[in-house]
């Protein structure tokens, strides 16, 4: 009876994971260039399956499911959906390709492409308070000229102009493989190994921005799925509770 027990209680751990992931998905279904979270499950094998306890077989429970089991969550890079904004800083990458940003002594990466002007005529991501630098495909961050010079306008291939000068061009990068890229908070990732390279088969678009990946209807019919089965998974605790309270009381009596 506690082998259902732990099964029960192990299905509550897996869907309030669910429903973490699900939440921030949806916190984030207005944040510019947000790419979802993938909450991924797959079945546990018993004991008497692994490795490790194969010795320790059962007939009768090595037939049965080891219940639910959290793997790594992963990130859904597909691209979301582009929204003309008509600011000329504001650019969205149409590819696989991510923007690149400094903040401190770090390189980040981001799909976030709403970007301003400092106090010190950098080019910088409007999220993060300004902190994040936009780099150019060197990896240096882009320094512009007085205003007196003209407004920056981005074109088509990224490359910022002033009246009739060329002062950058907006980084745009490619990694070998993306799931190796992490989240590190502000809309920023981390790559975890490997290199990041210029892109080759990635373009920008002007005076757009990429939306949130996140499917508000979608995602709140999976948040109403996985409380019900959190709420079953606790119902099933109970039972077996109560079963098992009940059966220790008739066998004291019996003894």
């Amino acid at each position: 009876m506690t082998y259902g027990l732990w099964l029960s209680a192990a299905g509550m751990q897996a869907n309030q994971y669910r429903q973490e992931v699900m939440t921030n998905n949806m916190a984030n279904v207005t944040t510019v260039g947000f790419k979802k979270d993938l909450a991924v499950m797959r079945e546990r094998l018993v004991e008497g399956k692994t490795a490790m306890g194969g010795r320790f077989g059962n007939d009768l429970l090595d037939n049965m499911s080891g219940g639910s089991f959290v793997t790594p969550t992963y990130h859904s890079f597909e691209a979301g959906p582009m929204r003309r904004t008509g600011n000329p800083l504001d650019a969205a990458v149409k590819g696989d390709a991510f923007f690149g940003v400094q903040v401190g002594n770090d390189v980040k990466y981001t799909r976030d492409g709403r970007f301003a002007i400092n106090q010190n005529n950098e080019l910088i991501m409007v999220a993060n308070e300004g902190r994040a630098k936009v780099l150019d495909e060197s990896g240096a961050p882009i320094a512009l000229l007085p205003g007196k010079f003209g407004d920056p306008v981005v074109g088509a291939n990224g490359v910022i102009r002033q009246g009739r000068q060329t002062v950058g061009k907006i980084g745009l990068f490619e990694f070998e493989d993306r799931n190796a890229l992490r989240k590190t908070g502000g809309n920023l990732f981390s790559l975890t190994k490997g290199v990041a390279k210029p892109a080759t088969s990635s373009s920008l678009m002007t005076e757009m921005v990429e939306g949130s990946t996140v499917d508000p209807v979608g995602g709140l019919a999976t948040m109403i799925e996985v409380s019900r089965a959190y709420q079953l998974n606790a119902q099933m605790i109970s039972l077996q509770d109560s079963t098992i309270g009940q059966s220790v009381s008739r066998l004291g009596r019996i003894g």
